[in-house]
């Protein structure tokens, strides 16, 4: 829980100037996290499946010891139709792939327009179709895609909002979120994958601070910017009706991010989840917060409970992610 161990912070002296916080995407990922946490072992590193998903294991993994934020999302569930053939447009690399829609399987298609890698020595793939994931053989290297790399990637027309379940922050020596042993994140997610995959959208924000104060040690540690965007975010996105934290949880949280405000002398932190080019996976919603690709407000805390208030899109510049 964030602030476990904030007593093992010194108390640090009020700031003598108020401070307005600004925090930005700045990198973002989306990875399908059924796959990793559906208790079946994983293919050996050898079988282009198992590159595929040892890959995500470790990018994930590697963000255990940073305090980024995540998001748990749900989308409608989508399956590869593995009874039906795929099928190529004349003259062209365009592919149309059978699926299968949410947990009634509803029969569809999606069509994609396929570039050729460079390393191909072919032409044309073989393909290979799995209920989860579509294989391109082009000879000197097979790509390995799933059916939700596919619709994030390509216009499919499948273009389903992202529904936030939980919020919370990677820094996890324990490794419970990557071993699938979050307790919360276990009970949102079953809750909703019968009827949907689900995803963690890990994100890096950038934080700009406003201030007067010129006193070095009035300047926040990147940990406390992330206990307070992290609060931002659980009271914008998350119902508190969904019973996923307990009464000693919030009211940790509460308490922590009372000190951290009243230390920082914190006004105001404007949250901005929208930037350049992001696609219809980043059309967030949840069961406070209406759809949107661009979600920018502004959050005070009062007695450490956060307070938003949302923003008109084109209040701000769109930002632009590094790299």
């Amino acid at each position: 829980m964030p602030g476990e161990d904030a007593t093992d912070q010194p108390r640090l002296p009020r700031s003598n100037a108020p401070q307005a916080w600004a925090a930005s995407v700045a990198e973002t990922k989306f990875y399908w996290y059924d796959l990793l946490v559906d208790g079946a072992p994983l293919p050996d590193f050898r079988d282009p499946l198992g590159r595929y998903l040892r890959r995500m294991q470790f990018a994930i993994d590697a963000t255990q010891d940073k305090r980024l934020l995540y998001f748990l999302v749900s989308r409608p569930r989508v399956r590869i139709d593995v009874q039906r053939s795929v099928s190529w447009g004349f003259f062209s690399l365009k592919l149309t792939i059978p699926v299968l829609i949410g947990a009634e399987e509803r029969k569809a298609a999606i069509t994609i327009d396929l570039d050729v890698p460079f390393e191909a020595t072919y032409k044309k793939p073989l393909v290979q179709l799995q209920d989860k994931f579509l294989l391109l053989n082009w000879g000197a290297l097979v790509e390995t895609l799933s059916i939700h790399d596919l619709i994030e990637r390509f216009d499919t027309g499948l273009a389903f909002p992202s529904t936030v379940l939980y919020v919370g922050q990677t820094h996890d020596p324990a490794g419970r979120l990557a071993k699938g042993e979050h307790s919360p994140v276990n009970r949102a997610r079953n809750v909703a994958m019968l009827d949907n995959d689900t995803f963690l959208l890990i994100q890096r924000f950038d934080m700009k601070v406003a201030t007067a104060a010129t006193d070095l040690s009035e300047e926040a540690s990147p940990r406390t910017h992330m206990d307070m965007l992290e609060g931002a975010l659980i009271g914008y996105f998350e119902d508190p009706a969904s019973r996923l934290r307990s009464e000693i949880e919030r009211g940790n949280r509460r308490d922590h991010l009372a000190e951290l405000q009243h230390t920082y002398w914190l006004e105001k932190l404007t949250v901005d989840l929208g930037f350049q080019g992001a696609g219809h996976f980043y059309d967030l919603e949840s069961a406070t917060a209406a759809r949107s690709r661009r979600h920018l407000f502004d959050c005070v805390f009062t007695h450490g409970q956060a307070v938003t208030r949302r923003r008109d899109d084109n209040a701000l510049p769109l930002p632009t992610l590094r790299g």
